[in-house]
């Protein structure tokens, strides 16, 4: 029999396995009272099996993506197949620990690896019973091909305790032998099985069943769960619906203490943060051997399993299921007011010591003594629940998954955002929220811990006004921090004067930052990357009661532990200092906190190599500033000047923050910015997301105060400096929420160092040593181009007078054309020869338009202007399609009636229809009476209807009247936000057409309130097939890192065509930072796409567009 390899395949072409994601059905069925049954197991695969549309299938019917079962560990079943197949008899409950372990098909490897686990036991003093081979019937269960290749070897262990060790004593030690073979095997390269190795489960408590399963094969596939003795009294079910159709038995659910629907969008942050608290964690119950369990967070893990590894590390080390569970998805407790306040404490406290893991979420947990289920402080994922009058809870993602006469329920309700679910089986029932987090919230006086320990801005003593730039000083240090006449024209000033990041049209033509000719600043190479599909975004409006700015900075405590100075940090309500804070900071010495400024510029005469070697110089103060104990860390560019060459702010913050993380000393200081580079929203989007915990953009405020006096600010925008800066401030603040709600991220604390950005044209020189594990998928540009870069921007400001040039700010033409600015993809030249041509209907004008728009994209503004096409045998002209076939795959840009004029949307679907392609209608409906062709024989009916997620204009008669049903999950110049129509516009014909009112402006929420996973997408999917069952379907997603594997998705959930969007589409309105900094070009998207369809068996179902 072939052995297929286990796992996901490595990274290849543009398909990267980081990058998978989850969608699931989660549930369990418990008795309240902890009586045992073989009933309960039954009702669970009831559960399981109900639950089969949570979970999917490949490109093989009988191959699912995985399904699994805990449950209490079985006593008398195990006890009865100890004495039966190894002759031996198992010490009493809580003196012997059992588990599930995959294993290595090749006998060789498999023997090495029980050879190496029994060595581990043997170590840790306890006793190896025994190995018994698990009895699975692939056969009877209909295993499909690819689960049954790569199917492990699948036996049980069993453990017993050393005299006088048991209960969690007992547990301890069983996680230290999981820890320490996982790691030892599964990082073994000589075995070519290594990743096969896994114990998925190994304790007195619970054990685990799953496999790469379709629910109703579990219970074929393993007979042990048929026993009438194995009884149990909680089970546990999860059900997988993967993006990929790798084979994975590992990554299949329930795992060590949870089962999860929904996705961690902060996953790379929290491993990081995680990662860098292991220099300073100290633990009561490991001792000195606490190292041995490091990394907490294991190597090739889903987001799914690094939750789980925190979550079973926080109960190993003494923490309750429920508190850890409290700390790592707290309650949105910042804004509640209406929250008691000793749980806001609690919270506020728990703040200090761990950032919150965000994301969509349903969690199931259970330790065995507890079960129970939370969702995230969003409640982006459905969970309801029973209890019966026969002590029965049952609790999945939906009703209906038992059967249950309405006569005999107790109680029932949904899960709130947020809220806990608990059963505690020794108390014999259900703990409410309120209760359990009440009795938690009171154990300490966290009240009062924070008011004697925590640290705010207005308790420093003040340090004065710090230096203000003027003329003609200023106006070199913008030229030499890249300031430019649009920065101030369309960036800074309007977001002081609408207080909010400024608002553009149309969409983006000019040339990436790692193909232009310009000296642009590294934070253009960055693209913000955005929730689709497998989790929503947010509205950071009309949700901002759950979204917060505040962080707790500083050296952190430690989290092993809870002590009244795990609060000694400093308050940050915004991330935005003023001067004035920023010199109180600079100048600390307060109540043991002193701060270290670190100079990032670095001499002129350096010349090549300077920049690394300034790098080297800053990380190692840096980490030497800890040793020498202080609580922050101040970089600072004011050193600039004309002998010195100021290293960009983003450099030094990420390379810091990562060789900090590499050092496990992170968490042991903050990073502060003093920067004259970052002034824009996205700039500061950049410095959070590498681990900035605080940023003072001195020379924006400078520039704002000076085009005030400059008359540049009317009064009643700002009067004095101050309002100024109170309006930047508030502008960023609803910018950098917008950006965070793209993602589905609700806090800043999650957001700091998650680093949601792919680069684009950075090679790896430069990713590895500042921005360390950030896509970059394009190689381009390293630290000499950088360095060169750099060089020529501090010549606009300090240059020789033969050098500078501009009296003035420069300005090269990034937002409007100029002759000798930047490039753009659309010259006026070309566009004045496209009207000519419509105008004259002249073929000739339209061929030299066509000829001069190829040249353009060929000089270098795009990705497929660097590609060309394989020299090939000429093909004859009679196999090639005739030009009217070729046009009948066109289709126009989904531009909305109201975003443009019903003339224009209707000879858009006119010209359409007469080359036999389709016109696409937009989120905006379409007025019935299009729907019957005209006399002359030509039809206004757009053969596209898009259903997005305002819902404009659907109805049944709109569905039916369509060739196609595209979904839009998402749009190329804004992805993660929603469309918006001013009520000016929103006229009689606009509103009937929408189904609106006259005058009310029209909002498209960011996202589908009905489409939070992928499951949801499949629904709609298959709820539009039966609309109209003659419609091709299809999903329109946007570029970014990752979306293959989304597209793989997509294509599971049974869609017929997928619509790959690029990051330079227009849109009647979207805030300047998404237009330019959102999104990843359609090259580099459809490339991933078809590359990881390809790779998934998964091509052939649908077509591909862009």
């Amino acid at each position: 029999m072939t052995v297929m390899r286990q796992g996901f395949p490595a990274a290849a072409g543009l398909y990267d396995p980081a990058q998978e994601r989850d969608s699931c059905g989660v549930g369990f069925v418990a008795h309240v009272k902890g009586q045992r049954s073989h009933q309960i197991i039954r009702d669970a695969d009831h559960l399981l099996c109900r639950m089969d549309h949570r979970g999917a299938r490949g490109a093989e019917k009988n191959t699912g993506d995985g399904a699994g079962i805990l449950t209490a560990l079985p006593h008398e079943f195990l006890g009865r197949i100890a004495r039966e197949e190894l002759g031996a008899e198992l010490p009493p409950p809580g003196r012997f620990g059992a588990g599930v372990v995959f294993l290595p098909r090749d006998p060789a490897e498999r023997e090495h690896c029980k050879a190496v686990v029994a060595e581990i036991v043997a170590d840790e003093g306890q006793q190896l019973v025994g190995w018994r081979e698990v009895p699975v019937d692939p056969d009877g269960a209909d295993l499909g091909p690819t689960a049954r290749a790569a199917a492990p070897q699948i036996e049980q262990l069993f453990v017993a305790a050393a005299d006088g060790l048991e209960g969690d004593a007992f547990e301890r030690r069983l996680y230290l032998i999981r820890k320490r073979a996982s790691h030892r095997l599964r990082g073994d390269g000589t075995l070519a099985e290594a990743k096969t190795f896994f114990i998925c489960s190994l304790s007195t408590k619970v054990i685990i069943y799953k496999g790469m399963l379709i629910p109703d094969q579990l219970m074929t596939f393993y007979p042990d769960l048929q026993q009438p003795d194995y009884v149990s009294h909680l089970a546990m079910v999860h059900s997988r619906f993967s993006t990929n159709t790798f084979p994975s038995w590992d990554r299949a659910q329930p795992l060590r203490f949870m089962s999860h629907n929904g996705e961690i969008n902060t996953l790379r942050g929290n491993s990081n943060w995680m990662a860098a608290r292991e220099g300073v964690v100290r633990s009561e119950q490991f001792g000195e051997r606490l190292p041995l369990l490091f990394p907490i967070v294991e190597p090739d893990t889903s987001d799914s399993g690094a939750f789980d590894n925190v979550l079973e590390f926080l109960l190993m080390t003494g923490r309750t299921l429920q508190e850890a569970v409290m700390m790592m998805i707290p309650e949105a407790w910042q804004k509640n007011e209406l929250m008691p306040a000793v749980k806001r404490a609690f919270y506020e406290f728990h703040s200090c010591k761990m950032e919150p893991w965000d994301g969509p979420a349903s969690i199931a947990f259970t330790d065995g003594r507890y079960i129970g289920a939370v969702l995230d402080r969003n409640g982006l994922r459905p969970s309801r629940y029973y209890l019966t009058d026969d002590d029965r809870v049952i609790m999945a993602s939906e009703v209906g998954v038992i059967p249950v006469d309405p006569a005999k329920v107790v109680a029932k309700g949904r899960l709130e955002p947020g809220r806990m679910f608990l059963v505690d089986f020794e108390r014999g029932g259900l703990i409410p929220d309120a209760e359990l987090k009440e009795e938690f919230a009171a154990r300490r006086p966290y009240a009062e811990w924070l008011a004697r320990q925590r640290i705010s801005l207005k308790d420093l003593p003040g340090a004065g006004q710090p230096p203000r730039y003027r003329q003609p000083e200023l106006l070199a240090r913008m030229k030499a921090f890249g300031y430019t006449t649009e920065t101030l024209q369309f960036m800074l000033l309007p977001l002081i004067r609408e207080l909010r990041d400024p608002v553009g049209s149309m969409g983006n033509d000019s040339a990436l930052a790692c193909l232009s000719d310009q000296p642009r600043l590294i934070y253009d190479y960055f693209k913000q990357l955005f929730a689709q599909v497998t989790n929503p975004p947010i509205d950071s409006i009309r949700e901002e009661i759950i979204m917060s700015l505040e962080c707790y900075i500083g050296p952190e405590g430690n989290l092993l532990e809870t002590a009244e100075t795990d609060c000694h940090r400093l308050q940050l309500r915004h991330p935005i200092l003023t001067n004035q804070e920023l010199a109180a900071l600079k100048a600390m010495d307060h109540r043991g906190w002193r701060t270290r400024t670190i100079d990032i510029s670095y001499p002129r005469s350096d010349g090549a190599g300077g920049m690394l070697a300034a790098l080297d110089r800053i990380c190692a103060e840096a980490e030497q500033a800890i040793d020498d104990g202080y609580s922050l860390i101040l970089l600072s560019d004011r050193g600039l000047g004309p002998e010195r060459i100021a290293l960009s702010s983003l450099m030094a913050c990420g390379a810091v923050h990562h060789h900090l993380v590499k050092q496990a000393k992170r968490t042991r200081i903050g990073i502060v910015l003093e920067t004259g580079e970052a002034r824009e929203v996205h700039h500061h989007c950049l410095l959070v997301g590498y681990g900035a915990d605080a940023i003072n953009p001195y020379l924006a405020f400078d520039a704002l105060f000076q085009a005030r006096e400059d008359g540049l600010v009317p009064a009643e925008v700002a009067a004095d400096d101050a309002a100024i800066v109170a309006a930047y401030r508030k502008a960023v603040a609803k910018g950098m929420l917008k950006v965070m709600a793209k993602m589905g991220i609700s806090t800043l604390q999650s957001y700091k160092g998650a680093q949601i950005f792919e680069a684009v044209g950075l090679r790896d020189e430069v990713i590895e040593r500042c921005f360390c594990g950030t896509a970059s998928r394009l190689q381009g540009v390293g630290f000499e181009v950088l360095e060169r870069e750099a060089e020529r921007r501090h010549a606009l400001g300090f240059g020789a007078a033969s050098e500078v040039c501009v009296p003035g700010l420069p300005n090269p033409g990034e937002f409007h054309w100029r002759s000798a600015g930047e490039r753009h993809a659309w010259s006026p030249d070309a566009i004045a020869k496209l009207q000519i041509s419509a105008r004259r209907n002249d073929a000739g004008v339209y061929r030299e338009f066509a000829r001069q728009a190829n040249a353009d994209a060929r000089r270098s503004c795009t990705l497929r202007g660097l590609l060309d096409f394989k020299p090939r045998r000429p093909v004859p002209l009679d196999e090639v399609e005739p030009a009217s076939e070729i046009v009948k795959r066109f289709c126009t840009g989904a531009m909305s009636y109201g975003s443009i004029s019903a003339e224009s949307h209707e000879t858009l679907a006119i010209a359409m229809n007469r080359l036999g392609g389709k016109s696409n209608t937009g989120e905006g409906g379409e007025d019935p009476a299009r729907f019957k062709p005209l006399p002359s024989g030509d039809s206004k009916r757009s053969a596209i209807k898009q259903i997005a997620s305002g819902r404009f204009g659907v109805t049944t008669w709109y569905l039916a009247n369509a060739d196609e049903l595209q979904i839009k999950m998402a749009q190329g110049a804004k992805p993660g936000e929603g469309g918006e129509l001013p009520g000016r516009k929103v006229d009689e014909i606009i509103a009937r057409t929408r189904y609106s009112t006259p005058g009310v402006g029209l909002i498209s929420p960011p996202p589908h309130h009905d489409i939070y996973s992928i499951e949801d997408l499949a629904q709609l999917i298959y709820d539009l097939k039966n609309s109209n069952p003659a419609a091709r379907i299809s999903v329109k997603l946007v570029s970014e890192v990752g979306v293959g594997t989304i597209a793989a998705g997509v294509a599971k959930a049974h869609a017929d065509h997928i619509l790959i969007s690029g990051d330079a589409g227009g849109t009647g309105a979207s805030p300047l930072t998404s237009i330019k900094h959102a999104g990843l070009p359609w090259e580099l998207g459809i490339a991933e796409t078809h590359q990881t369809l390809v790779m998934n068996d998964l091509r052939s179902r649908v077509v591909l567009q862009t």
